[in-house]
């Protein structure tokens, strides 16, 4: 009885332990094939500490998990992997030049301006319609991510969206 009660009681926080849910690249092209829509490539490196606290702190808040979850195609791209990536007729490996080599397709996406972390934002027809290098916490990617989806990027600067923006985060996790 003391299991049912704890597990009752537990219940409502385990609802609120979501994760991304990662797809690879080639996945997140062929979903989009089916039912198109935007999506966000995070792109990091094993190595990199921004990279790893981004992980831990903001696509682990479930707020912002949720959204990317429902909203997005959400891709975690290693920039040096050493995997080959297909797209349409197109073939992307790591050319291995060196200890930290970076993989053709990370420098074809970030178009040689190699920083990590950075989030791209894609449009439903696979077109990169934002870069932001850098790392980004709860209460600063949550509106991004909602000014892309919403597609008012083609209607207001972002400070304009910003500063109308209502935030479903937790009073503790807003600057």
């Amino acid at each position: 009885m003391k299991k049912l009660i704890i597990a009752l009681l537990l219940t409502p926080f385990l609802s609120l332990s979501q994760s991304v849910e990662w797809m690879s690249f080639e996945e997140a092209m062929e979903a989009n094939k089916n039912e198109p829509k935007k999506i966000l490539i995070d792109v990091y490196t094993d190595w990199c500490g921004w990279c790893k606290k981004m992980d831990k702190d903001t696509y682990a808040n479930p707020v912002v998990a949720k959204f990317i979850n429902e909203n997005y195609y959400p891709i975690k791209l290693d920039a040096e992997t050493k995997d080959t990536i297909r797209y349409d007729t197109l073939v992307f490996v790591n050319p291995n030049t060196g200890r930290r080599s970076s993989h053709q397709l990370a420098v074809s996406l970030m178009s040689g301006k190699m920083s990590y972390p950075t989030t791209l934002i894609m449009n439903e027809e696979v077109k990169i319609i934002q870069k932001i290098p850098g790392y980004l916490d709860a209460a600063t990617i949550e509106p991004l991510l909602h000014y892309f989806y919403e597609d008012m990027h083609t209607q207001m600067p972002y400070d304009d969206y910003k500063a109308k923006f209502s935030s479903s985060l937790p009073e503790q996790t807003k600057p």
